[in-house]
């Protein structure tokens, strides 16, 4: 993991004795999804290199409650087009009117962190601008407009007009966008013009005033002592907002920018936009990881360096991120990728491969402890023993992948009932031909022995093979297809499939 040896060498290199602060932050606007996830989990694996090497820090992640609504997403009722405007603080989430718009999107996230093993120090904008954290860096943003906007200008290669203010102000519950007029240090109010060019004038110590993002961002590097921070590669743009932002720290503040680390988006497989929180088009943070185990979500996003995009196809992907997972534990335990994949959770993927769990767990009828007995008639049984607990919780991810991401054609559910009629004399030949072989098969038979038994009668029964595969899998799950013929056969419960090759239950 060189990228992240790098970072570190770099942090510690330029802060040889400081506490090292790491910095997360997002605006809870809508539901948290999966590329949210990147920026903490690149923080925690920050944090944890560093504790490593015996250097205090800390993951703080600052919550932008005080910004505004300004889309209302798809998954909110479209009533609070009357909230736009005003800060989500300040909203009533849907639903749980004693909750805010805020609280309701972010609270579900934090528990996400925490599953995810990450400890993260919560700071939330509205209470450190309503307790007046912010006021000298409003002082001295405000005492010192013209050459803020003046850096600005240079900085970003374009022309801000006589309209552009370095502030915004909060107007009978709206955060307003108005020109600063003067700034009174002593009684701690500003001036400013209102929309109908009337000369007002506010206090800036309660949150009555809050800094423009292009100033918000510098201004809370300097206030926290911010010294390595990941964003979305949407901000590291030449003259974007964290180019901007480095000059205004030094200039403005007298501060340093902390240590960039811009990362690429995750985007769902095939897609060349960024997911999006308040379209909907986001495969949502909470519900990942209901579905996959925290040690994988961590591989995901810590496998490749930050500015590589990543692609995710909940339907496709999930077998094989398991099973590189499963095989780089296995040969190589002690890495530096599994020790910050598996950093603060229980380890949860076991040996056994994810496709091989999956069958055997709905051919046990999703029952934990058949499904361990149908393993230990496997190559698996020595896993079985020994990972039995860890087995357990991987079928619990799998349950819900089953029931969230799992395309079709890998559910099945075996045939409660079955009827002879169903089926020609040909098929039903091929059948109870395969029926009397399986009750003389020898009690050991694996998956290679009934691969075997089924070929063997692709001449004595005369049904060509894509159709004796398809009666077969119509006797067993109701489909024309499934899983491995001859490895299902061989964990299926041998009474039971012998009963049904000759159409008796």
């Amino acid at each position: 993991m060189q990228w992240l040896n790098k970072i570190v060498d770099e942090v510690t290199s330029q802060h040889p004795t400081d506490e090292i602060l790491v910095s997360s932050g997002a605006s809870p606007s809508g539901t948290y999804h999966i590329g949210h996830l990147r920026e903490i989990i690149i923080c925690d694996a920050i944090v944890r290199q560093l504790q490593e090497k015996g250097r205090p820090t800390r993951h703080l992640h600052f919550v932008d409650d005080l910004d505004s609504l300004r889309k209302v997403p798809v998954n909110v009722p479209v009533s609070y087009e009357k909230y736009l405007g005003q800060s989500l603080c300040d909203i009533p989430a849907p639903e749980v009117p004693k909750k805010s718009y805020a609280s309701y999107f972010f609270d579900d996230f934090l528990q996400t962190a925490k599953k995810l093993g990450i400890d993260i120090e919560v700071v939330y904008s509205h209470k450190k601008y309503r307790t007046g954290f912010f006021a000298e860096a409003i002082e001295k943003t405000l005492t010192q407009a013209g050459k803020a906007k003046k850096i600005l200008e240079e900085v970003s290669g374009r022309q801000l007009g006589e309209e552009w203010s370095p502030i915004q102000v909060n107007e009978d519950g709206y955060l307003k966008k108005r020109i600063f007029e003067s700034i009174d240090t002593k009684t701690k109010t500003i001036t400013y013009i209102d929309k109908e060019g009337t000369k007002k004038t506010t206090g800036y110590q309660k949150g009555e005033v809050k800094l423009d993002w292009r100033l918000d961002w510098p201004a809370r590097w300097w206030l926290l002592g911010v010294k390595v921070e990941p964003f979305g590669r949407d901000h590291a743009s030449a003259g974007g907002s964290y180019d901007t932002g480095k000059v205004i720290v030094k200039e403005i503040f007298g501060g340093e920018p902390p240590l960039p680390v811009p990362y690429d988006f995750v985007n769902r497989a095939g897609d060349t936009k960024k997911m999006s929180a308040s379209q909907g088009t986001g495969i949502e943070a909470a519900e990942v990881i209901e579905v996959l185990p925290p040690e994988i979500i961590r591989f995901f996003m810590l496998s490749f360096s930050p500015d590589k995009r990543l692609y995710f196809d909940p339907e496709k992907d999930v077998a094989q991120l398991i099973d590189n997972f499963a095989e780089l534990l296995e040969k190589q335990p002690d890495s530096q990728l599994v020790k910050v994949s598996q950093a603060g959770t229980r380890l949860v993927v076991g040996s056994v491969p994810f496709s091989h769990l999956v069958g055997s767990y709905q051919a046990s009828l999703r029952d934990l402890d058949k499904t361990l007995d149908v393993i230990k008639r496997t190559e698996h049984a020595q896993m079985a023993g020994k990972q039995a607990e860890i087995i357990k919780k991987e079928l619990a991810y799998i349950d819900s992948w089953l029931d969230k991401w799992a395309p079709d054609d890998v559910k099945f559910k075996l045939r409660e009932q079955i009827d002879s009629s169903e089926f020609s004399a040909a098929e039903k030949n091929f059948l109870m031909t395969l029926g009397k072989k399986v009750a003389g098969a020898p009690e050991a038979a694996d998956g290679e022995w009934f691969h075997k038994a089924v070929y063997e009668l692709q001449t004595e029964g005369g049904l060509e093979t894509k159709l004796m595969f398809g009666t077969l899998y119509k006797a067993l799950i109701g489909q024309t297809s499934g899983p491995r013929a001859g490895w299902f056969l061989s964990i299926l419960p041998r009474e039971w499939l012998i009963k049904r090759l000759k159409l008796e239950a």
